[in-house]
């Protein structure tokens, strides 16, 4: 990741600063919203030229997208290296084929999963089971943001590897070196990540 990358992603709006209420219902001095990228296309395009490259020396047959923020994500990413792209539905069609997994695909394929951004892992783990339960075969997750706040434990603990393009603790030392966040932003941030671990 260059810094002028970086700048982009902090320039869509993709980190803020400031106190969010989480899902969690803590309240955190910076948030990571990764959706924006689609009204960014050059970084979200960069972003997914980044996504390949850790893509592409896993074993893979296909790549699989978590909805909602993932899918225009592994599209990109899939357009960039021509690799065929599936995705699980967050829930089964009530209707037509009635599928939960769009896309083709065969049993006994390897797939990546791809997604945004990692925290404790917990909904990478639920989003992989209809895959497995299809007959696919998942090793690997690759995230844009791994947020640093134990997803890889709980990923490994479960037999996968997590691989991201971005951490966030190299993502803010960037943030500060270009100017776009105080050392005491980066301070609060990575305090709230000390104390917020997951596993």
């Amino acid at each position: 990741m260059t810094d002028s990358l970086y700048d982009q992603v902090y320039a869509c709006g993709c980190i803020r600063f400031g106190e969010f209420r989480l899902r969690s219902g803590l309240l955190s001095p910076f948030y990571v919203d990764l959706r924006v990228l689609i009204s960014c296309p050059a970084t979200l395009r960069a972003l997914a030229a980044e996504l390949v490259q850790v893509i592409q020396p896993l074993p893979h047959d296909r790549i699989a997208a978590l909805p909602y923020a993932g899918l225009p994500i592994g599209v990109a990413a899939s357009l960039a290296a021509e690799i065929p792209l599936i995705y699980p539905r967050k829930e089964a069609k009530a209707y037509g084929t009635g599928q939960q997994i769009e896309g083709e695909f065969n049993a006994g394929e390897r797939v990546v999963v791809v997604d945004d951004v990692i925290t404790d892992g917990g909904t990478k783990i639920e989003a992989i089971r209809p895959l497995e339960a299809a007959g696919l075969v998942v090793k690997d997750v690759v995230v844009l943001l791994d947020r640093e706040q134990g997803g890889d434990r709980v990923l490994a603990r479960n037999g996968y590897t997590l691989h991201s393009v971005m951490r966030l603790t190299p993502t803010l030392e960037a943030l500060v070196r270009l100017g776009r966040i105080t050392p005491e932003q980066r301070d609060a941030a990575l305090a709230f990540v000390a104390a917020n671990q997951f596993a």
